[in-house]
């Protein structure tokens, strides 16, 4: 994968913990720092860490899995960008509530709830030739700078940016997932 590959799955990552950060800003009366800070290197870190995680478990089955590599990758990241597609779509509203302090409980939750989708694309990444380390680290610079733009976004702008960056975070990682699976099969050489 080349960096603006990167880069770009990346942002399509760090959409779910934006969304999230918006809806946060949108219950701030005026932007909480501390709040800020703390929602992004959550958010940044389980973003960077959740990754290794599933780069060490199918670095284990890399022999099991390097024949069909190509098409688990197309299939995860289709997967998740498809859900976020979908709850993007939906008619569900997330409550905005007012935001003074952290709440470290529902953080920890909100972490790990917006990172499940970063597990599986380092389940990907073993069966696909990337630097683990500089993957890892540019997902998690991105999403703690998208998570502080998000709260600020939200405290100016209210929820009208949540489906639109959760349709394009969604689309960005179909059109990743297409990509790796054309290339691998001679479709599409770059």
């Amino acid at each position: 994968m080349s960096f603006v590959e990167l880069f770009l799955l990346a942002v399509g990552l760090s959409m779910d913990a934006f969304s999230v950060s918006i809806c946060k800003g949108l219950g701030m009366q005026k932007v909480n720092w501390k709040v800020a800070f703390a929602l992004a290197i959550a958010f940044g870190g389980f973003q960077a860490g959740m990754p290794v995680i599933g780069w060490a478990l199918g670095s284990q089955f890399l022999w099991l899995i390097e024949p069909v590599d190509h098409w688990i990758a197309f299939g995860l990241l289709a997967f998740i960008g498809g859900n976020m597609i979908r709850e993007a779509l939906s008619d569900e509203e997330e409550d905005a509530d007012t935001v003074d302090h952290i709440d470290w409980g529902e953080l920890l939750m909100l972490a790990i709830a917006t990172s499940i989708d970063a597990l599986t694309v380092g389940i990907a990444f073993a069966s696909l030739s990337v630097n683990i380390w500089t993957s890892v680290s540019l997902i998690g610079v991105t999403t703690f700078v998208f998570s502080i733009a998000g709260v600020l976004i939200g405290n100016q702008f209210g929820m009208r940016y949540r489906k639109p960056s959760q349709i394009a975070g969604g689309i960005i990682l179909i059109l990743i997932g297409t990509k790796v699976l054309l290339e691998h099969l001679g479709i599409l050489a770059l």
